[in-house]
């Protein structure tokens, strides 16, 4: 099984547009790592090594919980909701990398993904540029977010739980995700978290934030 850290790296829109899309249950709270720590060793987990992640850029929505905008490694990736399995599992496909400079019309594509319209009079922007106009409108947010990932799978079904500090506040999380949506259950049961409230990084990230 490929380490998952190392998946869906497209980069055009049209080479994500190929990639399956997994379904993802994910979970937040205060005392979630404790658990699943204790739940993985009786369900013979496959470990991966921990990563420290590189600090990512979040942009927020007040209009859409269906777009993933984030900024890593200087690409601009986009992932956005296109449904659910009958479990709740959302499922979100990749939508492809911008590189910055990002042309005008590349930006306005972002800005559609998150529902927002801001009239854009450069022909091109940089990152900063970018932060810039979102932390000026009122329907945007641009939160860092940093991340100590410790991924492992369940019966190959990708799985992590994770430190994630959202502008410095941290929260713990775990998460199962596959393109396998039948073996998500299981998975998600044998870490005892199955029933706990299915929570993706943008409405966590709005939360912390008290924009909900």
């Amino acid at each position: 099984m490929a380490n998952p850290y190392e998946k869906n790296q497209a980069i055009s829109a049209e080479e994500a547009s190929k990639i399956v899309p997994r379904a993802e249950f994910r979970v937040f709270g205060n005392d979630i790592i404790k658990g699943v720590q204790e739940h993985m060793w009786q369900c013979k987990a496959t470990l991966y090594a921990a990563r420290v992640m590189p600090a990512e850029t979040y942009f927020l929505s007040r209009n859409t919980n269906d777009a993933n905008v984030k900024v890593r490694d200087g690409l601009l990736d986009i992932k956005t909701k296109v449904g659910e399995t009958p479990e709740g599992y959302e499922i979100f496909q990749p939508r492809g990398k911008f590189r910055f400079p990002v042309k005008k019309e590349e930006l306005d594509v972002i800005l559609s993904h998150l529902k927002v319209e801001i009239p854009l009079t450069q022909e091109t922007y940089t990152l900063e540029e970018f932060v810039d106009i979102a932390r000026k409108n009122s329907e945007l947010a641009v939160v860092v977010v940093e991340k100590k990932r410790f991924g492992f799978s369940v019966n190959g079904v990708i799985c992590e739980y994770a430190k994630v500090w959202f502008n410095g506040a941290m929260v713990e999380t775990a998460c199962c995700e596959s393109e396998n949506y039948e073996s998500m259950k299981t998975a998600t049961e044998a870490l005892g978290i199955s029933e706990l409230p299915n929570t993706n990084y943008l409405k966590a990230a709005k939360q912390v934030l008290g924009m909900v």
